[in-house]
C-alpha cells in the first residue's frame, strides 16, 4: 500500500524502521551492506521524523509493526515497502521486486505474521539502534 503524506522530507528514499527491534536491526544492516550508494537514509519510527509520518497516516505512535518507504513524499509499507526497497540493492535482490504482482492481501499475510512474533524471536533492545562514526550521516535524528 502506498498514500501521499505531506510531511517535509527532503530525503528520496528514507527508510522507517523500529529502532528497538532485532529483526528490523538486522534489515537495516542488511539494506546498508547491499547499498554502497548509499541511495538509502534511515530513520526509526521512534524519531521526530517517524512519529510524524504515523501521526499523519493515523498509525499508532506506541505500536511499531511495519517498516516504511518514504519517497517523494509517497509512503509504502509492509510487504510493498520491502520490495521496493529490495528493487533498489544491488546484486540480485531486485529480482524479488517481481513478487509485487501478488496481491498486498497475501504479502501482507506472511508480513504480518513475522511482524507480530519478531520481538519473541529475534528479541528487542532497550534503546534505539546507535550507528557508526561511518554510517552516521545515512541516519537522520
Amino acid at each position: 500500500m502506498t498514500k501521499t503524506i505531506s510531511v517535509h522530507t527532503d530525503i528520496e528514499n528514507l527508510i522507517l524502521f523500529d529502532g528497538v527491534c532485532n529483526l528490523c536491526n538486522g534489515a537495516v544492516n542488511f539494506i546498508i551492506d547491499r547499498d554502497p550508494n548509499a541511495r538509502f537514509k534511515f530513520a526509526s519510527l521512534q524519531s521526530d521524523i517517524g512519529q510524524a509520518v504515523l501521526n499523519e497516516l493515523g498509525h499508532s505512535t506506541t505500536e511499531f509493526d511495519t517498516m516504511m518507504l518514504v519517497k517523494n513524499g509517497a509512503v509504502s509499507s509492509r510487504s510493498t515497502a520491502a520490495l521496493k526497497i529490495a528493487k533498489g540493492l544491488n546484486g540480485l535482490w531486485p529480482i524479488f521486486y517481481a513478487l509485487i504482482i501478488i496481491p498486498p492481501f497475501i504479502r501482507n499475510f506472511f508480513y504480518n505474521l513475522v511482524s507480530k512474533y519478531r520481538y519473541k524471536i529475534f528479541g528487542k533492545s532497550d534503546q534505539c539502534l546507535l550507528p557508526t562514526p561511518e554510517l552516521k550521516s545515512r541516519f537522520i535524528q
